[in-house]
């Protein structure tokens, strides 16, 4: 019954508790972003009989085919959140520019940023997808948010959080006091607190990376890599398994749940993009969840937290993850990463030893 469990409206008011000067304008934007998941966990899960599969004859702004159900769930995030007036402004990875509300419905004193359907190219062959958003005070509570309004450090965030439209439909969210999970009951059309203070496992014997990218990756990644596919046989006397979803969404719901490390590092692919994922809307986010469950994330050599963003759309390497596996990353990257590496790992043991330490 709903009365043994506790909904999300029920604890952010408990939350709101917490703060008596707060005046609610956070909750209710909170609320607005989960009713904006619902409405496209039910256009996902409806997928042909909506006519919601296949992409559209355009491309966004980051030059990326869209998907039908990537305009649709843009679409649903501005409809369901603008007319609250709690936002001076929205920016989306749909769109270039950032978003204002119509000024009839009132600027609030927030900023949301989003990417509307994480992943979107699985919807195809039905793999899990997500939406990703992030939560920023306006500099200029009341007035029309300014480009450069956007341009926060993550560590600004008030609130970041995902929904995961798989067998179930979660809501993930950390308001800057641990992180929580709420599982969507259709029956009631309820997220209902399913995961309390959820925690990234430190012990993980998983890593996941496109590996088909392995000859542009920098030398302190493929390290990595290496050591861990030598498994058991190599410095690490362990094997690992290697996890590849394309989903951000879902490859950070499978690491809070299950410990592991996500890389999409710097690579030399393409040499005028410094890494493949924005910022704004999606490291930021992640990184605000992955660090509030006791897991790191980093560029490589820099806390995604503290970056001074340039630009709505910019991107960025991303590693995520069980904090002692970044941070093995993180020390590849500043002792290893200057010099060419080629898979020395089979001829010496590696810098650590077998059951941990430098």
């Amino acid at each position: 019954m709903l009365a043994d469990h506790t909904t999300l409206a029920q604890f952010l008011i408990e939350e709101r508790r917490r703060h008596p000067g707060a005046g609610g304008d956070l909750n209710w934007l909170v609320l607005d972003v989960a009713v904006a998941c619902k409405a496209v966990a039910n256009q996902v899960a409806q997928g042909a009989l909506r006519d919601g599969l296949g992409r559209i004859d355009n491309t966004n702004v980051q030059g990326e085919v869209q998907y039908k159900l990537d305009v649709a769930a843009n679409d649903l995030f501005i409809s369901t959140t603008e007319r609250s007036g709690r936002l001076a402004g929205l920016g989306s990875e749909e769109l270039e520019d950032p978003y204002i509300p119509p000024a009839e419905y009132g600027r609030g004193k927030y900023l949301l940023v989003f990417d509307p359907l994480d992943g979107s190219s699985n919807i195809d062959v039905n793999v899990s997808v997500g939406s990703i958003f992030s939560i920023l005070r306006a500099p200029t509570p009341g007035e029309q948010a300014q480009p450069e309004d956007f341009l926060q450090p993550g560590t600004e965030q008030v609130c970041a959080g995902y929904a995961l439209y798989g067998p179930s439909t979660m809501l993930v969210l950390t308001m800057g006091r641990g992180v929580f999970g709420f599982t969507l009951d259709p029956a009631l059309g309820e997220f209902i607190l399913t995961h309390e203070s959820m925690t990234v496992p430190a012990e993980t014997s998983e890593y996941a990376i496109n590996s088909s990218n392995r000859r542009f990756w920098e030398p302190a990644v493929r390290r990595y890599v290496d050591e861990c596919l030598a498994g058991q046989d190599g410095p690490r006397g362990r094997d690992f398994n290697m996890r590849w979803i394309a989903s951000l969404v879902a490859e950070t719901h499978r690491i809070l749940t299950r410990g592991g490390v996500f890389l999409y590092p710097r690579d030399t692919k393409d040499p005028s993009k410094p890494g493949r994922l924005r910022l704004l809307y999606e490291a930021n986010p992640v990184s605000m969840i992955i660090e509030q469950a006791g897991g790191a994330a980093i560029t490589g050599d820099e806390r995604i937290l503290e970056i001074d963003p340039d630009g709505l759309h910019q991107r960025v390497p991303f590693i995520f993850g069980s904090a002692e596996e970044v941070e093995r990353i993180a020390h590849y990257h500043r002792e290893f990463n200057d010099q060419e590496y080629d898979s020395p790992l089979l001829k010496q043991r590696g810098l650590f030893r077998v059951g941990g330490g430098y």
